[in-house]
């Protein structure tokens, strides 16, 4: 690693207790179509830079991230157990843990990065939401899981990361039909598009309305208001470059709270 540079990072509300950030695309190592600081394994780009980018991260977290092997479902990790250093890595979209320390991990590129932390209960969740993992509830079974990791729980809070705007966000009428089929008041996070067939879909909103709805309403959820698909200056967008790097958003439970 030849060149030193600074790690560039967005984050919602301050959590007592509780770190979390998602990184910039800018500065990094990677070069071409994953310019930036990709920290994606998969996408193609060169591992030496890729681990470069992840190295890089490494010197602003206080353990080796938990990565997942991300495949759009509903599987929660427990990060508590079984974590290696080596091999692959866990087949699943969301990960808990209740270790001080231990840095959770997912990435993406256009779906939601989502944050949850039971600040009594002392657990932190992150999950990759594309919208077949919301509408299959992957938030849901995150929530669910870190209730069983403690006897107490108080309100939770949750942040919605950079993720594609629903301007940006066309989607066919099987993703709409795919919530209405489990909620008519759906409806109105889709505005029809000019092409037949053809809808806008609202993911962040859609996020924060299961949120609340499981939760009861105890839940306070803020939306970052970043769009990845408009601020490729900032953001890696698999819908404007099918060839692209991807972010990463991290959380830990500090120690000494």
């Amino acid at each position: 690693m030849e060149r030193q540079l600074k790690l560039s990072t967005v984050t919602g509300p301050a959590w007592a207790g509780c770190a979390y950030f998602s990184t910039l695309r800018y500065p990094g190592y990677s070069v071409g179509d994953w310019e930036g600081l990709n920290v994606g394994a998969h996408c193609g780009d060169d591992p030496l830079l890729v681990a470069d980018n992840r190295a890089l991260l490494g010197q602003h977290v206080p353990s080796q991230p938990v990565w997942l092997q991300q495949v759009h479902g509903t599987g929660v990790f427990n990060a508590d157990n079984n974590v290696t250093t080596g091999g692959e890595p866990p087949q699943a979209d969301a990960a808990i843990t209740s270790e001080p320390n231990r840095v959770l991990a997912i990435m993406t590129a256009d779906c939601l990065p989502v944050v949850v932390y039971d600040a009594a209960g002392g657990v932190v969740g992150v999950a990759h939401a594309g919208w077949r993992g919301l509408a299959s509830g992957v938030l849901e079974r995150m929530v669910d899981q870190m209730q069983t990791k403690t006897r107490t729980s108080g309100p939770l809070s949750a942040w919605v990361g950079p993720a594609i705007s629903q301007q940006h966000f066309e989607v066919g009428t099987e993703v709409r039909e795919a919530f209405l089929a489990k909620d008519a008041c759906y409806d109105m996070y889709f505005v029809p598009s000019k092409n037949a067939g053809k809808y806008f879909a609202d993911l962040p909103s859609i996020a924060r309305h299961r949120l609340y709805q499981h939760c009861d309403g105890g839940i306070a959820v803020a939306l970052s208001g970043e769009c990845s698909f408009e601020r490729t200056d900032r953001y890696y967008s698999y819908r404007r470059h099918a060839t692209t790097g991807r972010l990463v958003t991290v959380a830990w439970l500090q120690s000494g709270n």
